[in-house]
């Protein structure tokens, strides 16, 4: 795994700090160099018209990020003023060097600070933080946070926590982060993608090997991965060597979502696509899309012989939650066998409450509120350490698991894990989870496994959903982004 695309722990990113300082050649204050030399140049690449610069310092090796950063700005013509939130003399290390070698005035905090800015640098508190922010330190951070001006955050962040993304009492809203070394979980996940605006890797050009033996969480999804996953077509290829993509759902009074489901399927490339549904809906399921068949499940007792034809099944968009759901989800149970399943929407409602035997093959799509009900706890404690949710998504049910929001998670039970970075706010709306069980079960018709059908489908989703918020987030429709999943599924015809 590339330390360019791996996730870390914050306990892991100070190990490899640590590590690289001990390497030959490498110091404590040749990292802090660099570091504030990377933090320089994104300040001038962000903000090339800023002159005047507020620095906020606080212990430890953050702060002496800043007080650096403060040295270089100042060579370089600009306007610095450094707040001081521990005495210098508190310092220790390559820190009380880099604040020895400002050698400035350090003021104490106040609005007028702020008010006299045109840039905010966050150097107050690093990956270390192990209990909420309060007093001095969340004053400051309220008051920064409610300034509006952009601020660039030193490695993370301040108050937000480097493994899980929750929030440690008050956090820095920071419009640009460059992290270091290693990057930091939780900057793409939970609250880490709405805190952390950019997040810009600086390598800081420590030793390759101080890596090994540490292992990474997960890594970060990549658009090129998709390349590998959906490689060109042969000329000689037919609609059979794509796979059978069936449906079900589109219960009554709900066949929105499953005709959703099925028309992103077609577009992320299964050579058919069929969908089962509550008798009644099966013109409203099929009208306007010829290209996907569609029929009613009149007897629940038929639907082995449906499922003999299939290469995967999605259940759930808009199954419902009544007696022809409930019929429908038992004789799945006793019939599906080693059919590769896609669970979503009611589909994980009933999981919840009549769960059977699912498998590495299957993959679940939860979003927290789905997932607090399959793992019996709440949405918050869910949220406070997404990472570790989606691992036990996996391991309760063996299945491969993905966690949607910011920042989703898909977590194999192997223990494999990635999180996508892409997507925006406009897809939070109906229909979108749909659109995402159709391109996943699309991905493993197509013959990709689970966990790699997973991420690809997640990476898709998201890519499609930022091609189609090219118009704006707000108002962002799931066919939107269905119709642009297309140009997503095709790498090198302009993705």
């Amino acid at each position: 795994m590339f330390p360019e695309t791996a996730l870390y722990r914050g306990a892991d990113v100070r190990e490899l700090d640590r590590r690289a300082m001990a390497a030959e050649g490498v110091d404590a204050w040749a990292l802090m160099q660099r570091a504030a030399s990377a933090l320089y140049d994104n300040l001038r690449r962000f903000h090339p018209s800023a002159r005047r610069v507020l620095v906020l310092c606080g212990g430890g090796n953050n702060g002496g990020d800043g007080y650096a950063l403060a040295s270089i700005a100042r060579e370089a013509g600009l306007e610095v003023t450094v707040c001081a939130l521990r005495d210098r003399d508190r310092l220790s290390g390559a820190a009380r060097q880099a604040a020895e070698t400002w050698g400035g005035p350090a003021s104490r905090f106040s609005d007028d600070l702020l008010t006299n800015a045109d840039v905010v640098i966050d150097a107050l508190l690093g990956t270390g933080l192990d209990r909420p922010v309060t007093d001095e330190y969340a004053q400051v951070i309220t008051a920064l946070n409610g300034s509006g001006l952009p601020v660039i955050a030193a490695d993370i962040p301040s108050g937000l926590d480097a493994d899980t993304g929750a929030v440690m009492g008050v956090a820095v809203r920071a419009s640009l982060t460059v992290t270091f070394i290693g990057l930091k979980a939780g900057l793409f996940t939970g609250r880490g993608p709405a805190l952390a605006g950019k997040v810009i890797f600086a390598p800081l050009a420590v030793p390759a090997g101080i890596h090994e033996g540490i292992a990474p969480v997960g890594r970060l999804l990549q658009p090129s991965d998709l390349a590998a996953w959906l490689p060109p077509r042969e000329r000689d290829a037919h609609k059979g060597d794509f796979g059978h993509a069936w449906l079900l759902g589109g219960g009554e009074g709900m066949p929105g979502a499953l005709r959703l489901a099925g028309e992103a399927a077609l577009r992320a490339g299964a050579g058919r696509v069929s969908a089962l549904c509550w008798p009644g809906n099966v013109t409203a399921v099929a009208a306007g899309r010829p290209e996907m068949m569609c029929r009613g499940l009149v007897d629940a007792e038929a639907l082995p012989e449906y499922l003999a034809h299939a290469d995967v099944l999605a259940v759930g968009p808009g199954l419902g939650q009544d007696e022809w759901a409930g019929r429908t989800w038992q004789r799945l149970g006793e019939s599906r066998h080693e059919l590769p399943l896609v669970i979503d929407a009611d589909g994980l409602n009933w999981l919840a409450k009549a769960p059977f035997r699912l498998g590495p093959a299957d993959v679940l799509t939860p979003h927290p509120g789905e997932a607090a009900r399959l793992l019996g706890v709440t949405v918050a404690e869910v949220e406070r350490d997404r990472l570790e949710s989606a691992r036990a998504l996996a391991g309760r049910f063996n299945a491969v698991a993905v966690l949607k929001g910011a920042g989703s998670i898909i977590a194999a039970p192997d223990g494999r894990l990635a999180v996508c970075d892409r997507g925006n706010p406009g897809m939070a709306g109906g229909g979108m989870g749909d659109a995402l069980t159709g391109v996943i079960a699309a991905f493993r018709a197509q013959g990709l496994a689970a966990f790699e059908a997973a991420c690809a489908g997640v990476l898709a989703h998201a890519l499609a959903g930022d091609r189609a918020a090219r118009q704006g987030e707000r108002g962002l429709l799931a066919g939107d982004l269905i119709n642009e999943l297309r140009a997503v599924v095709n790498p090198g015809r302009g993705t």
